[in-house]
């Protein structure tokens, strides 16, 4: 969920801090979302395994509280399978729902749907649903939503995953979204404080041209997202892609000014 949660960490760069045609509200489009990267996981025996989860997921499919650890935003996981190709999904943070999937596969076990929904640390809700195109088959006798897929665009987003909010400030830029996230940081290169996400404790920003800026996103030190975003000659767009340090994949989009 967090992969499918980072899409929306974006920057524009302000060439002058007194006029900026970076400052204001900007809004992903959905047909422009890439996951690069592979998810991969199975329910199998009374099991459920997420490998390319961060941590890694091993609990028992029992409609039960498992404790994990390992995470900034949960620490127990209850897998149920509704039936042979549908798997429910609930994340809790102490005993808070913070979030859910249900994961659907086709009855051809073709292709896969993946509706989700989270609840920040400041209380903001969000969701969506995106679907996903098998690249390996499903052991004998596992669930059909097991193996390895390839996740698409995003079909359907809640507002505190698409909409940001930027402005310029003397040799910086500060950021907020709707889903409680924000930052004010310079470009030096220098850790400031990233608030409202507990995966993310510090963030830095360098300019590389006048239309290209580089965010790094940490937590207590370790780097987590590298993000370069690339402003359009004409103001209206921007374009990025996000490196996901932790679990080897990409996010790529675009977001246009309102």
């Amino acid at each position: 969920m967090k992969g499918l949660i980072t899409l929306v960490l974006f920057l524009a760069p302000g060439a002058l801090f007194a006029q900026s045609a970076f400052e204001g509200t900007w809004r992903i489009d959905l047909q422009s979302t890439q996951y690069i990267g592979q998810d991969n996981f199975s329910l199998q025996n009374g099991a459920y395994r997420c490998d390319s989860c961060e941590p890694k997921i091993d609990v028992k499919a029992d409609g039960q509280d498992h404790k994990v650890t390992g995470s900034p935003y949960f620490d127990i996981v209850n897998v149920r399978a509704i039936d042979d190709h549908t798997v429910e999904i609930v994340n809790k943070k102490g005993a808070k729902v913070v979030g859910t999937s249900k994961v659907t596969a086709s009855e051809d076990g073709k292709e896969l749907t993946t509706e989700f929904t989270f609840v920040t640390e400041g209380g903001q809700n969000g969701g969506g649903k995106y679907n996903s195109a098998r690249v390996s088959t499903a052991p004998a006798g596992a669930n059909k939503i097991s193996g390895v897929w390839q996740p698409g665009k995003l079909e359907t987003a809640s507002e505190s995953m698409v909409v940001l909010t930027f402005k310029t400030t003397q040799d910086g830029l500060s950021m907020s979204d709707q889903a409680g996230n924000s930052y004010s940081a310079k470009f030096d290169g220098k850790d400031y404080p990233y608030k409202g996400d507990p995966g993310v404790t510090s963030v830095s920003l360098r300019k590389i041209d006048a239309n290209t800026i580089e965010e790094t996103d940490k937590r207590n030190g370790k780097v987590i997202y590298i993000a370069r975003i690339t402003v359009a000659p004409d103001g209206a767009t921007l374009s990025f892609n996000t490196e996901d340090k932790l679990r080897g994949v990409a996010y790529k989009s675009t977001a246009k000014k309102q």
